[in-house]
């Protein structure tokens, strides 16, 4: 099974931005569909964004849709999300997830996603 360690959360005022990166060890990275989620106090684990074994083909919860941009570098087994403009209800601990065999506009719910990172702590003040 891969593992994946994310990083780069943190506290940033309202409009900011951040870059999350998830790096990915122990199996062939693009082999893997790559997603992000995220889950607030008291709230379920949400889907936020996907992206393809290749990198061609990207989804979007409609809430960061304009906001937020997921990319992947497979030769340094990385998956980003750089999040702009950020509001105070992005705050939420943010999981990077992998899926085997690819992601597609009908597999991006948690139950897809057989691996997760530790999750990595985004607030958002106003």
């Amino acid at each position: 099974q891969v593992q994946l360690v994310e990083s780069g959360g943190g506290s940033v005022q309202a409009g900011g931005s951040l870059r999350l990166s998830c790096a990915a060890s122990g199996r062939t990275f693009s082999n893997y569909g790559m997603g992000w989620f995220r889950q607030a106090p008291g709230k379920e684990r949400e889907f936020v964004a996907a992206i393809t074994r290749s990198g061609k083909s990207t989804y979007y919860a409609d809430s960061v849709k304009g906001r937020f941009t997921i990319s992947r570098d497979n030769a340094k087994n990385t998956v980003y999300l750089q999040m702009n403009s950020l509001k105070p209800e992005d705050t939420a601990v943010y999981y990077c997830a992998a899926r085997s065999f690819g992601v597609g506009s009908t597999t991006l719910s948690v139950k897809d996603f057989g691996a997760w990172g530790q999750g990595t702590q985004v607030t958002v003040s106003s």
